[in-house]
């Protein structure tokens, strides 16, 4: 009874693969059993450099106050 169930179990999931191709368009790979290579790009695809965005000067009070935020943090941190 379980061998029969396993070669059943087996024959429905080859038909439900067969069947998941042909639905998709694969048909060379359901009908022969063929792979469908990619075709190649016409052209091939030259990698473009990219400028990298000139670096901002960090405003110093903007630094100072985040400074004064950290230190604050720590201080709670540490009497906790």
């Amino acid at each position: 009874m379980i061998f029969e169930a396993i070669v059943f179990g087996v024959i429905l999931l080859a038909v439900g693969y067969w069947a998941t191709m042909f639905v998709m368009g694969r048909r060379d790979d359901v009908l022969h059993g063929k792979f469908v290579e990619d075709e190649p790009a016409a052209e091939p695809v030259r990698p473009t450099r990219v400028q990298p965005a000139p670096a901002a000067q960090p405003n110093k009070d903007a630094l100072q106050a985040l400074l004064t935020v950290i230190k604050q943090d720590l201080h709670d941190a540490a009497r906790s």
